[in-house]
């Protein structure tokens, strides 16, 4: 009995930990985790937006390890001259986070983990090209600080 009651406790106590960690994670919960990374996310992508490379480099950790379906795995150097590059290349290119598809879940003890979709836009040839593809960020929270620290960009 006492193995049975002890059995269901810690089953009771994981169902509840689960749905509470549900709750936090569900797109557009109001909670302060959530509000922090949307906000952290749309000035990041101002920034890519504005053609700002070093204010877009900022929210990256020196130790970012950036992994693309398409080019691989790219360091904080390469990713930001990767950005540079586009830039140069596609001087109208925007991002726009998917109405909707932000989810956020902590991550105790580090910070926090954002998924979503995202659509980009540029001229090609005259006409608009654009392409909606899906990312993971890893947000590490150091002495008070946000930054990403991976970043996963697949879909393409």
């Amino acid at each position: 009995m006492k193995k049975w009651l002890l059995f269901s406790g810690l089953l009771l106590s994981g169902v509840v930990a689960q749905a509470q960690a549900t709750q936090q994670a569900v797109p557009g919960a109001p909670n302060e985790l959530y509000q922090r990374i949307a906000r952290l996310d749309a000035e990041m992508f101002a920034a890519f937006n504005a053609h700002d490379i070093p204010k877009l480099m900022s929210y990256f950790a020196p130790d970012l390890e950036f992994y693309h379906d398409k080019g691989g795995l790219a360091t904080y150097a390469q990713t930001e001259q990767g950005f540079t590059q586009m830039s140069k290349q596609s001087p109208d290119i925007h991002r726009d986070l998917m109405p909707g598809s932000l989810e956020v879940y902590p991550i105790p003890g580090y910070g926090a983990m954002e998924i979503g979709s995202h659509r980009f836009c540029h001229q090609e040839n005259g006409k608009p090209d654009c392409g909606t593809f899906k990312f993971t960020m890893l947000w590490q929270q150091k002495a008070g600080v946000w930054r990403v620290t991976r970043v996963v960009s697949y879909g393409h």
